[in-house]
């Protein structure tokens, strides 16, 4: 009867895989960070992360829809199953690595820039950075300096441009756009922060999370990830 009961569970685990298989696959996206993430003039996701994710739900042969979430609240609506995966720019960290599951990377550490209306004192000034980001972490460690945080990171931005803040720290990918196109300039050093951005998936959904792990290796290794990288994050390091 054991035997039976074993070889019974183990088919309904496998059925229950397969059936898994064929679900749909809810790639979760803060929808507000470009280029990595944004919604397009039809309120679609798009972005780097958006043809990304295209490329490897076809890899992994996985069907997949875009879910949009506001990013403090992002992991957690991973973990109660709002959808499957986090393809949001998040940065792997150790704190982050603790709670959920992580894909090898797909960029490099990408350079973190202060932007400012003009010379500052970063180390007595106010930073803004974005509620939950290795930015924000950051500005905590520096001394002297004190932390503003805001949800989105347009709001970091505009936080410098109407004198709330002195500074934003956030991805230079980010930031360069709105250098190039307003009275904003980067000043001080860019710093290097966490081990590049990577798929946050649920501790359970080991299968997933090596699937897509496979997927992105196949990317690195012809050479389609550096090109995607160079399209759209083209201050970034590639592979």
């Amino acid at each position: 009867m054991k035997t039976l009961l074993l070889g019974t569970a183990a088919l309904a685990l496998s059925t229950g895989m397969a059936l898994a298989q064929q679900d749909t696959v809810r790639l979760g996206t803060e929808g507000a960070y470009p280029p990595y993430n944004f919604l397009n003039d039809d309120g679609e996701v798009a972005g780097f992360e958006r043809e990304l994710g295209d490329e490897l739900c076809a890899r992994a042969e996985l069907t997949c829809e875009w879910v949009t979430n506001e990013w403090d609240s992002i992991i957690p609506n991973l973990q109660s199953g709002n959808y499957d995966v986090i393809i949001a720019g998040m940065s792997i960290t150790d704190e982050r690595d603790e709670v959920i599951d992580f894909t090898q990377p797909y960029t490099q550490p990408d350079p973190s820039s202060f932007a400012a209306m003009g010379d500052v004192d970063l180390e007595g000034g106010v930073i803004a950075a974005q509620t939950g980001t290795i930015q924000a972490s950051h500005v905590a460690s520096m001394d002297g300096a004190t932390l503003v945080e805001f949800a989105t990171p347009e709001e970091t931005a505009a936080a410098v441009r109407n004198g709330e803040a002195d500074a934003v720290l956030a991805d230079k990918a980010f930031l360069v756009p709105l250098v190039e196109n307003s009275e904003m300039q980067f000043v001080g050093e860019d710093v290097l922060l966490g081990g590049g951005i990577g798929m946050g998936l649920r501790d359970s959904d080991d299968e997933l999370t090596e699937q897509f792990d496979a997927a992105i290796q196949s990317m690195k290794d012809d050479g389609t990830l550096n090109e995607l990288i160079e399209k759209w994050l083209p201050e970034s390091a590639t592979f």
